[in-house]
């Protein structure tokens, strides 16, 4: 009986190519992990960057906001209280002790009502840096008050509702916030063409709530967050500010329905107002 014997791979040799295999494999997932982590750190660094020119954006709006509001109020000063204070002057000139008695007392009343008249325009601009109705009652009021002023223009139905607002944020988060429902009620007036305008509020699981529905022309979050991006749209970019100093978000949406706009505020319910 005759065996025929084959020839193979040694088991050395078959050690050898699964050793070198393994190798391979390995060198290969390295190869792949660093290619991926590199990949990953450039993903990063651009989101980095992106964050950082957002930011920059911000910041520029805020202070081209401030800017801005320093520059009327200058002008507010300049332009309407310097001139009454110094027609003012004028009727209480040196040389009014020489006139007679009526002349006098004539003088005297004309500069009084000029007097009046500037206390007043100081009260108002004092008034549009912090409402007293907003100072003294709260958001709640100063927001009722604003869509109340909106709706007996007769020209727009506008309503507002707070449901849960027992206790007052904070001053400076009201204040904020008012401002951030101005600038919003500003936007739609403007450019929504809408017929109606409301306002509800309400608390869920320690957030606070405001929508805001209207049923104009309006935008969804790409457009707010492209908007903000570019270098128009100061308004949304001071509201973007604005929600950032809350630490709150803004989001805006198209109703399920497809029919209104819905602009909804988020931050946290903090400490009440003290």
């Amino acid at each position: 009986m005759f065996f025929l014997q084959t020839t193979g791979p040694s088991v050395s040799t078959v050690l050898l190519l699964g050793t070198a295999g393994m190798v391979v494999l390995v060198v290969s997932i390295i190869i792949f992990l660093v290619m991926h982590q590199r990949r990953v750190l450039r993903f990063q660094n651009k989101i980095a960057q992106m964050e950082a020119e957002q930011q920059k954006i911000l910041l520029n709006a805020s202070i081209k906001l401030q800017e801005e509001e320093r520059q009327r109020l200058a002008a507010d000063l300049h332009d309407d209280a310097g001139p009454l204070l110094a027609t003012a002057r004028l009727y209480l000139n040196e040389n009014l002790v020489n006139q007679d008695k009526a002349t006098q007392l004539q003088a005297i009343f004309q500069a009084r009502q000029i007097i009046d008249d500037t206390i007043q325009l100081v009260r108002n601009i004092s008034h549009s840096l912090m409402p007293p109705t907003l100072k003294n009652f709260g958001l709640e009021s100063a927001v009722n008050d604003l869509f109340q002023k909106i709706s007996g223009s007769g020209t727009i139905n506008a309503s507002s509702r707070f449901h849960e607002y027992k206790e007052r944020l904070k001053e400076e988060k009201e204040l904020i916030i008012f401002r951030v429902v101005q600038e919003l009620i500003n936007n739609i007036l403007k450019h929504s063409n809408s017929s109606f305008i409301h306002l509800t509020q309400n608390v869920h699981a320690d957030k606070f709530y405001l929508r805001i529905h209207h049923d104009g022309r309006g935008i969804v979050q790409s457009d707010f967050d492209k908007l903000n991006k570019s270098n128009v749209g100061l308004g949304l970019k001071n509201i973007t500010s604005r929600m950032r100093l809350v630490q709150g978000s803004i989001n805006f949406e198209k109703d399920i329905s497809q029919t209104y706009y819905k602009v909804t505020i988020e931050l946290p319910k903090d400490e009440p107002y003290q």
